[in-house]
């Protein structure tokens, strides 16, 4: 039963951050290859001797490496903080959505809030409305 429990979670977060875990694995395979590419170049520079070009291979492997890394745990610290932001996002607006869309037209114009709730949820229908839904 928990291998169950346990398998159904990481495969509803596995389908629910798909896009930013493969981002975080393509990041990864990158920093790995890094430095088989790095021995590549550093055969051919040596071959066309051109070795005052190895510090800058050298520095740009590095960089290449360190900036996936960095980046991938950013990626893995903030996937549940996005979320969680969401929810308080939504929180808010689902508390005060009658402030938000209705505004008086004019600054001598003040609603009262059972006014605004009546402005907000009523939808006046007239008779055309009636037997165009019919």
């Amino acid at each position: 039963m928990f291998k169950q429990v346990k398998s159904a979670l990481f495969w509803y977060y596995l389908i629910k951050f798909r896009r930013r875990i493969i981002l975080i694995v393509l990041l990864l395979i990158i920093a790995l290859f890094a430095n088989a590419i790095y021995s590549d170049v550093v055969e051919y520079l040596t071959l066309k001797e051109k070795l005052e070009f190895l510090e800058i291979v050298l520095l740009s492997k590095w960089f290449i490496i360190i900036f996936n890394i960095v980046f991938s745990i950013y990626l893995l610290l903030t996937m549940f903080k996005n979320e969680e932001e969401k929810e308080v996002l939504k929180k808010k607006e689902k508390k005060n959505p009658i402030d938000e869309t209705i505004k008086p037209e004019s600054s001598n114009e003040k609603f009262s809030h059972r006014e605004k709730q009546f402005l907000y949820k009523k939808k006046l229908k007239n008779q055309a409305d009636i037997l165009v839904d019919k």
